[in-house]
């Protein structure tokens, strides 16, 4: 097999792209509403902040230290994860040759852990339902920053042609087929519309062009033509 491809690919897909978008507009506006919420002021600002990541797998390690039940909680700070799940092509849209539409679907995972508290109001609130709460807040956030009017096309218009939420869930992470002590989890799926490209054979410049017409049955040449094209 003849190797053809004649550049380097050394370049981000779009799917990539995408995603670190995504993940920058969500960090970007956590402490931009962080701001907002000291400025205004409400009386926890500490609300409006979490830690964004990018592909990981084990998440819920910056927040505990261990995954057993005698796991201990390090960090209360719900944390954001965002990574890229799957991407189908259309048919209909594009071509064989250089561009293909691709759908894809973007996983916006939150993950938070509490501790039991005493609340003013008598009696205290499990760790669970604190963690719930938190995760839940910082869906809605994310959700809010992502589908805001000034993010339609994602800050990439031009290569974005649609952003669309599919589905919010909540879920308990699993590690080993367990569950992780003390983290609740919840997933934010946004879908993205948009092109991949791929590369394409370099073209030369023409030299030449050497034609040769026979007409006759015993091979009589009736015309022959030669174009010198170099400027």
């Amino acid at each position: 097999m003849v190797a053809l491809i004649d550049t380097l690919i050394n370049k981000q897909d779009n799917f990539e792209i995408v995603r670190d978008q995504i993940a920058g507009i969500i960090a970007a506006e956590q402490q931009n509403q962080y701001n907002l919420a000291v400025a205004e002021p409400v009386p926890d600002p500490n609300d409006w902040v979490w830690n964004t990541y990018l592909e990981r797998s084990r998440p819920w390690e910056a927040l505990v230290e261990s995954v057993h039940d005698d796991g201990i909680i390090f960090d209360e700070t719900p944390l954001v994860n965002i990574w890229f799940d799957t991407g189908s092509f259309d048919m209909s849209k594009g071509g064989t040759v250089e561009r293909q539409a691709m759908q894809a679907s973007y996983n916006i995972d939150v993950y938070a852990a509490a501790v039991s508290a005493d609340n003013v109001a008598g009696g205290y609130d499990t760790g669970d339902e604190l963690a719930s709460l938190r995760v839940q807040r910082v869906l809605k956030f994310c959700r809010n920053i992502l589908m805001a009017g000034i993010n339609t096309y994602l800050q990439l218009r031009g290569t974005v042609w649609q952003r669309w939420p599919s589905v919010i869930t909540m879920f308990q992470p699993q590690q080993n087929d367990l569950p992780v002590q003390h983290v609740i989890a919840g997933r934010f799926v946004l879908n993205v519309s948009f092109n991949e490209f791929s590369p394409q054979a370099t073209p030369e410049t023409l030299e030449g062009v050497y034609t040769e017409v026979k007409r006759q049955s015993d091979g009589k040449v009736l015309l022959e033509l030669e174009y010198d094209t170099t400027p």
